[in-house]
């Protein structure tokens, strides 16, 4: 198979990529704008593979889009590109509307006009699978799922970008027919996340002695999703989930913001005690909460469990443990980061 990646040197994106290079015999051509979130480094380790290929562009630009695909001439495509953190969405809204609407459109165009000169056994393989995510439901209250047909309720300026594309993806294939499959996901935690998003953050902080920033009194609960895990249930999906439906993948382990930082710290104490603090979590500060804070996300994955036999491989216990490793063991990944992109400061005041 030979799979169009958007996004690709982005955190699940890479990680799906790496997936595919070491367990199958496909193809990927990795096709991404390279914006703050994305990195190359991450996938040093198959830039030199014959079934790796990487073009620099943007999901929005139509004519890059049909040129890449009409030469590659792919079997599916996977589309992760996304301007992704929530706290950047309320600082600066217009990256993600340009992003994950406006790009959004332009790829599934692009794709239509390439799945329309497809014919027989190509055409009717072929298939789109777009990666969203949970935030699109809304806000939950301490009982309950999300599932399949929960209404949709975002209430952050990404989650709406996000709504915004899973609706056009459905139109697409309700209105012309093209073969597409969509999954929300719950949140994903793992090796090569920019360290903006939580996990990553506090395993930094931590690292580097600083305070452990909590929003609120951190009551805000999600579901973690190892991302190995995740992209296992996505190459499920692409290969045999049924067009036109959509899928919920979650990790089936809700946790309070509170306690996964308290259990990082539990690890790294194991691992690499403090120098002068008998716990890394003596560094916790609560601190302002962001703007319209979603209280509780939780997925209902019956429905990929039940088709497709997936289920996570991993606890969170496990891989929180093996996400604190992979930090400690890369220290050069994410200190370049450091140097060049950013540097833990507090985002998502509103103030921008």
């Amino acid at each position: 198979m030979k799979i169009l990646v958007t996004g690709g040197a982005g955190f699940i994106g890479s990680n799906f990529i790496l997936k595919q290079i070491r367990e199958t015999e496909n193809a990927v051509l990795n096709f991404d704008k390279l914006t703050y979130a994305g990195n190359l480094e991450t996938l040093t380790s198959v830039e030199n593979n014959p079934r790796y290929g990487f073009i620099k562009g943007d999901v929005a630009d139509g004519e890059k889009l049909k040129t890449t695909i009409r030469e590659f001439q792919p079997d599916a495509v996977i589309h992760f590109a996304a301007e992704s953190h929530v706290d950047r969405s309320i600082d600066g809204p217009s990256d993600f509307i340009r992003t994950n609407i406006q790009g959004t459109f332009t790829l599934l165009e692009a794709v239509r006009g390439y799945w329309n000169e497809l014919g027989g056994e190509d055409r009717d393989k072929f298939r789109l699978l777009h990666v969203s995510t949970d935030e699109v439901y809304g806000s939950l209250g301490e009982q309950g799922y999300f599932t399949e047909s929960t209404a949709y309720a975002p209430r952050s300026p990404y989650s709406a970008s996000k709504a915004a594309s899973d609706h056009l993806v459905r139109a697409w294939h309700h209105t012309y027919g093209l073969p597409v499959l969509i999954t929300n996901c719950s949140n994903n935690y793992g090796p090569y996340q920019f360290p903006e998003k939580l996990i990553p953050l506090m395993i930094l902080n931590c690292l580097d002695q600083k305070e452990l920033p909590v929003y609120g009194r951190g009551a805000n609960i999600r579901d973690w999703l190892y991302v190995e895990d995740h992209c296992s249930a996505l190459y499920l999906v692409l290969e045999k989930g049924r067009p036109g439906e959509t899928y919920n993948i979650g990790g089936n382990t809700e946790k309070t913001n509170l306690e996964v930082v308290k259990s990082i710290c539990r690890v790294l104490d194991r691992l690499r005690p403090a120098d002068g603090l008998a716990s890394y979590s003596e560094l916790i500060t609560f601190v302002e909460d962001r703007p319209g804070h979603d209280l509780r996300y939780a997925i209902d994955a019956s429905k990929i469990r039940a088709e497709l036999d997936w289920v996570p491989a991993e606890s969170f216990d496990s891989g929180i443990e093996k996400t604190i490793i992979w930090y400690l063991e890369n220290m050069t990944w994410w200190r370049h980061i450091q140097r060049r992109k950013y540097q833990q400061q507090r985002l998502g005041t509103g103030g921008a």
